[in-house]
């Protein structure tokens, strides 16, 4: 079988309903574990045979990503998409299902093409499709919740809180203009600071997946920190793998942002 990239490559392809007849508690521990060289994609009674076939049979993963999540693109491929970008919050454009992604247009067409203005990579495809297919109509709450909140989330909030918030805590550390730059790059806003933070700033990676980074400065003593809250309807627009790889995949681009802009980054 040829190997995966990461974890989230193989959890692309299940289904994510977390049966356990695999004997992980998971799909994403299942994911993790065939990544890992320790089960094997057929393992998973739930795969699609088409898929199985196609990772047997050696085909080698797109390099972009965009070859990936093929189960995704063909559920996609059959649903209306005037329905699906009116629950989306998105619009159709060239016969494009578009959305607006981190303040820039983000479009699949039937074919599964990806366009947009950003880079497209596997970050963003997977959970970019997994909302097409699972967003519900109606708006956000405005309420908010943690990682750890989330159903699914408190097992894997261990590895977020690594990956995700320390990794962007460090980056906010290195790079004083962190939030006001992303605000301006990504369409974000300053909010009044909640949770008693010192800052507080609103992303749409996804327009009915709000996220709010609230950062408390070094004081007295005292480190800093960085928590990521997620409005109460995420549960309704993504599952816990896709929250996960979109949290982690945005603390790498600032971690890239960063360097770009010549600020140093402890190793975590």
């Amino acid at each position: 079988m040829p190997g995966f990239a990461n974890a989230m490559e193989v959890y692309a392809l299940l289904d994510r309903s977390n049966c356990r007849k695999c004997g992980e508690k998971t799909c994403l521990a299942f994911a993790g574990a065939v990544f890992m060289g320790g089960k094997d994609l057929a393992a998973c009674p739930k795969i699609d045979p088409a898929i199985l076939r196609r990772y047997t049979a050696g085909r080698p993963a797109a390099e972009d990503g965009r070859d990936l999540p093929a189960a995704l693109l063909e559920q996609l491929s059959q649903l209306d998409p005037a329905e699906v970008v009116k629950r989306a919050g998105g619009r159709l454009c060239d016969d494009r299902m578009t959305c607006r992604v981190l303040g820039k247009d983000f479009s699949v067409d039937r074919e599964g093409d990806f366009f947009s203005d950003i880079h497209i990579n596997h970050w963003l495809i997977v959970p970019f499709l997994t909302y097409l297919l699972r967003c519900k109509e109606g708006p956000v709450s405005g309420n908010w919740l943690s990682f750890r909140e989330i159903p699914g989330g408190r097992e894997q909030y261990p590895l977020f809180q690594k990956r995700c918030e320390e990794a962007m805590k460090q980056v906010a550390d290195a790079w004083p203009e962190l939030f006001d730059d992303i605000v301006q790059l990504f369409g974000g806003q300053r909010v009044a600071e909640q949770f008693a933070s010192d800052i507080s700033v609103v992303l749409h990676p996804l327009p009915k997946v709000p996220v709010m980074i609230c950062y408390w400065r070094e004081s007295e003593g005292i480190a800093s920190t960085l928590n990521l809250f997620f409005d109460t309807t995420v549960g309704d627009n993504l599952d816990v793998g896709t929250i996960f790889m979109l949290g982690t995949g945005m603390a790498r681009m600032f971690e890239r942002l960063a360097l770009r802009h010549g600020f140093g980054i402890a190793a975590g």
